[in-house]
C-alpha cells in the first residue's frame, strides 16, 4: 500500500474517535475508582465535539477518496457524521444520572460507545463492501455489549442474545448476498458494482438471489418489516440508556449502507430492489401502526413507533431519484432528533427507585411535570405528523417523492395508517393532560442535572422551532445526494 493513497484526512473523526476509546479504556484500569466515570463522561463529550468540527470543515470539499478506495469524504458522510458524532453525545448527557443510579456509568459504557460510533462512521463514509461490513459489524458488537452492560437484568440478558442470533442470521444473510455479487461483478467496490451491472440483466438468477439477500439484511439492520421481530424485544429489554443509543443515531447509520448500496452500487437493478422496498415500506407503515395501538408499555409503543417510521423512510427510496433520496435523508435526520428527545424524556421521568415503563405511569404528568409533560406533547406531535412540527414537513416529503414515482396506492394506504397511527401519540397526549394521576408513580424530573434538563428542553423545541430553516437543510442534503456517483 502506497502512503500516499491512504489520505489520512478522509477519515480523521474515525481514528480521532478511535485513539480516543483505546485511552478511555486505558485510564479506566489506572484511574481511582472514583475518578473513572467522570473522566470518562468528560472525555467522551469532548471528543463527540471535536470530532464533529473536523467533520463539519470537511463538508463542501468535494468527494475524495482514501485508504485505496475503501472509504469515501462526501457531504452525505460529513452530514450524517454530524449527526452520529452530536447525537452519542446527547445521549451520554441523558444518560448520566439514569445510568449512575442503575451501575451502568462506567468506563465500558462510553468505550463501547465511542466504538459503536467509529462502526456508524465507517458505514456512512463506506466505498468498497470490506469497509461497509466492517463498519456494520463493529457496530453491532458494540450494541450487544451494551444491551448485555446491565448484568443482574434477566431481560437485558435476553433482550442481548436474541438480538445477538437475529443480527448474527441477518449479517450472514448480508454477507452471503455480498459474496454472489462479487462472484458476479469481480468487484467489491460500490463503483465497481455500478460499471460492471451495465453487462448484467436482471434474467440472472444468481444476481436476483444476491439483490434478495442484501436487501434483507438491510431491512434487518433498519429494523423494518419483515426483519423487524428483534425490535419490541430488544428495546423494552434493554436498560433504558441502551434503548436511547440504540433506536436515534444507529438509524443514521442504517440509512447510510442503504444509500451507498442502493441508490450507487446497486441504482442499476432499481426494478429489482425497489419491489422489495415496496413490500416492506407499506407492510411496516400498516404493522407497526397497527401493533403500536395495543402496547400499554412504553418502549414498545416506541419500537413499533420505529418499525413504522422506517417504513416511511423506505418510501423516499421508492422514487429512486436525488429527491426521493434527500427525502428519506431528511426524514432519517428528524427521526433521530425526535427519537432523542422521546427517550430523553423518559429518561428524565426516571428515578433511582423509579423506572418509567407503562403508560399509565405518566397519568396527570401536566399536573407534577408541567414542562416535561409539554415536551413530551411536541414529541408526539412531531412522530404523528402534526403541523407545524418538522415531523409533518419529513411525512410531506418522502410521500411527495413516492407519488412522483407513481405510487399512488401505496401513498394512500401510508397516509391513512398515518392518522391511523396519530391515535396512540395522542392518547399518550390525553393521559398526560386529562387523566387523574391515581396510582400513578410519583414523578421528578433529572435530580440536579440542569444541563441535561436544558439539553432536552433545546432537543424538543427544535422540533417546532426550525421550521423556517427546514427549506435550506432540504436544499443542503439535496445537494449532498445530487453528488454522488451516480447522481
Amino acid at each position: 500500500m502506497q502512503a500516499q493513497t491512504l489520505l489520512l484526512s478522509t477519515a480523521l473523526p474515525e481514528i480521532l474517535v478511535s485513539v480516543m476509546a483505546c485511552a478511555i479504556l486505558l485510564l479506566d484500569l489506572y484511574l481511582p475508582r472514583e475518578r473513572r466515570a467522570k473522566v470518562g463522561y468528560g472525555l467522551s463529550v469532548l471528543t463527540l465535539l471535536a470530532a464533529t468540527v473536523i467533520a463539519l470543515g470537511g463538508l463542501g470539499s468535494g468527494a475524495t477518496l482514501g485508504f485505496n478506495g475503501l472509504v469515501v469524504r462526501d457531504d452525505v458522510s460529513g452530514v450524517l457524521k454530524v449527526g452520529v458524532l452530536l447525537g452519542t453525545a446527547v445521549v451520554l448527557v441523558y444518560s448520566r444520572s439514569y445510568a449512575v443510579a442503575r451501575g451502568v456509568w462506567r468506563g465500558e459504557f462510553f468505550v463501547l460507545a465511542l466504538l459503536g460510533v467509529v462502526g456508524m462512521m465507517v458505514m456512512i463514509s463506506a466505498a468498497h463492501l470490506i469497509s461497509l461490513y466492517v463498519g456494520l459489524e463493529l457496530l453491532a458488537l458494540c450494541l450487544y455489549a451494551m444491551i448485555a452492560l446491565q448484568r443482574d437484568s434477566v431481560k437485558a440478558a435476553e433482550a442481548a442474545m436474541k438480538y445477538f442470533i437475529l443480527g448474527a442470521l441477518a449479517s450472514g444473510i448480508l454477507l452471503y448476498g455480498m459474496s454472489l455479487l462479487y462472484g458476479l461483478t469481480g468487484s467489491l467496490s460500490l463503483r465497481g458494482l455500478q460499471e460492471a451491472a451495465i453487462n448484467l440483466s436482471l434474467d440472472n438468477l444468481p444476481l436476483l438471489v444476491a439483490l434478495v439477500l442484501v436487501v434483507a439484511g438491510l431491512l434487518f439492520k433498519l429494523g423494518a418489516v419483515p426483519f423487524h421481530m428483534w425490535v419490541p424485544d430488544v428495546y423494552e429489554g434493554s436498560a433504558t440508556c441502551t434503548t436511547l443509543y440504540l433506536s436515534a443515531v444507529p438509524k443514521l447509520a442504517g440509512f447510510a449502507i442503504m444509500l451507498r448500496l442502493l441508490a450507487v452500487g446497486l441504482d442499476h437493478w432499481l426494478a429489482a430492489w425497489q419491489d422489495m422496498l415496496v413490500v416492506s415500506a407499506i407492510l411496516s407503515v400498516v404493522i407497526g401502526n397497527t401493533v403500536a395501538i395495543a402496547q400499554t408499555n412504553i418502549k414498545r409503543m416506541l419500537a413499533y413507533s420505529t418499525i413504522s417510521h422506517m417504513g416511511f423512510l423506505l418510501l423516499g427510496f421508492l422514487a429512486g431519484s436525488t429527491a426521493g433520496y434527500s427525502a428519506s435523508m431528511l426524514y432519517a435526520v428528524i427521526y433521530t432528533v425526535v427519537s432523542l428527545a422521546a427517550f430523553g424524556i423518559v429518561l428524565a421521568l426516571c428515578t433511582p427507585a423509579l423506572e418509567i415503563e407503562q403508560l399509565n405511569d405518566l397519568k396527570g404528568l401536566n399536573r407534577r411535570q408541567p414542562w416535561l409533560a409539554f415536551l413530551m406533547l411536541l414529541v408526539m406531535f412531531t412522530l404523528a405528523g402534526v403541523p407545524p412540527t418538522v415531523g409533518f414537513y419529513a411525512k410531506f416529503a418522502v410521500l411527495q417523492a413516492a407519488l412522483s414515482a407513481g405510487f399512488i396506492s401505496l401513498v394512500i394506504v401510508a397516509v391513512i395508517f398515518a392518522v391511523i397511527g396519530a391515535f396512540y401519540y395522542l392518547r399518550l397526549v390525553k393521559i398526560m393532560y386529562f387523566d387523574e394521576p391515581g396510582d400513578a408513580p410519583p414523578v421528578v424530573a433529572f435530580t440536579g442535572d440542569i444541563g441535561a434538563t436544558a439539553v432536552l428542553s433545546v432537543n424538543a423545541l427544535v422540533l417546532v422551532l426550525s421550521m423556517p430553516w427546514i427549506g435550506a437543510l432540504i436544499d443542503l442534503l439535496s445537494r449532498a445526494v445530487a453528488a454522488l456517483p451516480s447522481h
